[in-house]
């Protein structure tokens, strides 16, 4: 009785392990996806497209990092 408590819950951190490592791993993704936004959505966003500098990013916002395109 006391091994089938013990691999009951073995086997329910592993599980837990495994949904934990599959969220870091789509969160992870999801973040290393550049985006392009237009000057438009830069400005809508709050931000303010910097056009003129290196890269061609927007500057603050909900944009902002984002290259403009």
């Amino acid at each position: 009785m006391r091994i089938r408590r013990i691999l009951t819950a073995v086997i329910a951190t592993a599980a837990l392990a495994g949904l934990g490592l599959t969220g870091a791993a789509t969160a992870a993704s999801a973040q290393s996806v550049p985006s392009v936004v237009t000057p438009s959505e830069c400005k809508e966003g709050g931000g303010t497209p910097a056009i003129n500098e290196d890269g061609n990013y927007c500057k603050g916002g909900t944009k902002d990092g984002e290259q403009v395109d």
